[in-house]
């Protein structure tokens, strides 16, 4: 019995491993699961990473100062 190329096509993506809907659909439902952060949630740690990061640029700044200042004296 002669296939079509339809039927040859999704054949070689299953034996690919690679099966475009399959995985659309997938990911819809792995997506549905997600617990998503409230707004206000979302703006407290927005604000916690950007003061973490500020005071981490600002700790490494001092320190690169310090070690500026020290070279110099030394050398």
């Amino acid at each position: 019995m002669a296939k079509t190329k339809k039927a040859v096509d999704a054949e070689e993506q299953k034996s690919d491993g690679l099966d475009v809907v399959q995985y659309a659909n997938e990911t819809k439902k792995e997506l549905s699961k997600v617990v998503w952060p409230s707004r206000q949630q979302l703006f407290s740690e927005s604000a916690a990473v950007i003061l973490m990061v500020i005071l981490v640029a600002t700790i490494v700044y001092v320190v690169d100062n310090l070690f500026i200042w020290i070279s110099g004296r030394v050398f």
